[in-house]
């Protein structure tokens, strides 16, 4: 998403988003249309079998994120599902890695589209969407009866996290539909072939990295240097594991000083000593699927990322690889929180946008999507864990799928996660940039961190940007 003025306020952002230039055959996107609000729309009468009045006929236009899962789970699972209800509803389908640039025009213009998958680097501002009323509320959603069993509400058939994070201000507006899943990554044929142990603790973890570095048989990390968010996620679950969840939950909530606790200190430091020795040569020049395949070529042992990563490098992982997945080692004895604890939340964020012409047909395609069969289906394609219960059961895991799903049930209840990226997108562009600097040395970890608490601190202080709280 480009630079903003500070002083240009989240509504303003999104009517300037009309101006902003769309290639090729979306161009027509980008013009502002009059657009029928939600409230005129002509919906069928409700019934069990059909709880939000879709109208068989009127046409549904989903826009799918085109990154880690692809898109043919939507063209070849739930819009199958769904048309098999509704025969006469064209659905137009749509897939872009670039939803702010394509998107975001559509909104100010008052034309959105039905349904959004708005996820990836280049996700719009969920909190600037919140903000100016563009996002339907879902809460309708939860109550109603799931697309399985009619005794069973949707809330019900998912995980709670999903409710938790997908609101605000009290609205329930956004389905995560994907348990993220993040860890590092390395393939377990190299391990056991060169007899390299997972490790625990951090100076384990070190040990690893100069042993492989030694071996010269490849470099010992790696991580997406075009998107320093990659490095940034390790970063801040092991400092919540040296401090515990409240580190994370203060910066979230823009404390004073959250950014400059001991704990964030610490793990500042740490990897900035892997950033230091470690790192394979080229890597703050590299994006995520060169990294990856560079991992896949068997030029870097490890990397951190989530549970998208098999699916995304699924043309070229050798067939032998056998991901696996082990969760941040503890830094010492005394963290606060134990080993094996994870960062994991529902991501791949769906929403219907409040303005669209046909929102009805937007949860319809959502609850259809929260189906046991939609989601396993889902699950078993891209190699990756559902926030839908039981949607995994009976399902062949790939190694990756088997290894993160291992590693999220010996966690338990020690999962952590953050919400500020999603709610400050400011923020977020600040702290990917200082990441960068801090991992190719050119920033020092109190420096590091102080940039970013001055972010966040301009952010606290400024009226025009609504604040969200956990």
């Amino acid at each position: 998403m480009p630079n903003t003025p500070h002083d240009i306020t989240r509504r303003s952002l999104l009517r300037a988003a009309a101006l902003v230039p769309v290639a090729g055959a979306l161009a027509a996107c980008a013009t502002p249309q009059a657009q029928a609000p939600a409230s005129s729309a002509s919906p069928a009468a409700t019934s069990a079998a059909n709880p939000f009045g879709v109208a068989d006929g009127k046409p549904l236009e989903v826009w799918i994120f085109d990154g880690g899962f692809g898109q043919d789970y939507a063209k070849n699972i739930h819009q199958p599902l769904f048309k098999a209800k509704y025969p006469k509803v064209e659905i137009k389908h749509n897939a872009t890695k670039e939803i702010t640039k394509v998107l975001q025009p559509r909104f100010a213009g008052g034309n959105p589209p039905e349904v959004i998958d708005n996820s990836g680097a280049n996700a719009m501002d969920f909190g600037a969407l919140a903000q100016d009323g563009q996002l339907a509320d879902l809460g309708p959603l939860l109550d109603a009866p799931s697309w399985d069993d009619p005794n069973t509400k949707v809330r019900d058939t998912i995980d709670p996290a999903v409710i938790d994070l997908g609101t605000y201000d009290g609205t329930f507006s956004v389905v995560g539909y994907v348990n993220y899943i993040h860890g590092i990554w390395y393939s377990q044929k190299v391990f056991k072939e060169n007899g390299w142990e997972t490790p625990k603790t951090w100076d384990e973890f070190l040990a690893l990295c100069e042993t492989i570095k030694k071996s010269g048989k490849m470099a010992a990390f790696t991580y997406a240097g075009k998107h320093p968010q990659y490095l940034y996620e390790p970063l801040l679950t092991m400092a919540a594991k040296i401090g515990g969840n409240e580190v994370l939950v203060n910066i979230d909530n823009l404390e004073d000083g959250a950014w400059t606790t001991e704990a964030m200190k610490t793990a500042a430091t740490a990897w900035a000593e892997i950033g230091a020795k470690y790192l394979m040569e080229g890597t703050a020049g590299l994006d995520h699927v060169q990294t990856q395949t560079a991992q896949n070529k068997n030029k870097v042992a490890m990397l951190p990322c989530g549970s998208w990563l098999e699916n995304e490098q699924k043309t070229t992982t050798p067939a032998d690889f056998e991901y696996g997945m082990f969760p941040i080692p503890d830094f010492t004895g005394s963290d606060k929180l134990p080993y094996g604890t994870l960062h994991s939340q529902p991501s791949e964020n769906f929403i219907v946008p409040s303005k669209s012409a046909n929102p009805q047909a937007g949860m319809e395609y959502l609850r259809a999507m929260l189906s046991k069969k939609a989601a396993g289906d889902f699950s078993e394609l891209v190699k990756t864990v559902s926030t839908v219960k039981g949607a995994g059961e009976g399902r062949q895991l790939s190694s990756g799928a088997a290894a993160a799903t291992k590693a999220l049930a010996d966690a338990g209840a020690n999962l952590v996660y953050y919400r500020w990226r999603s709610w400050y997108l400011q923020l977020d562009d600040e702290v990917k940039a200082a990441t960068g600097e801090l991992m190719s040395g050119r920033l020092k970890p109190d420096a590091y961190l102080e940039r970013i608490q001055k972010k966040a601190d301009d952010i606290k202080g400024d009226s025009s940007i609504k604040k969200y709280k956990r």
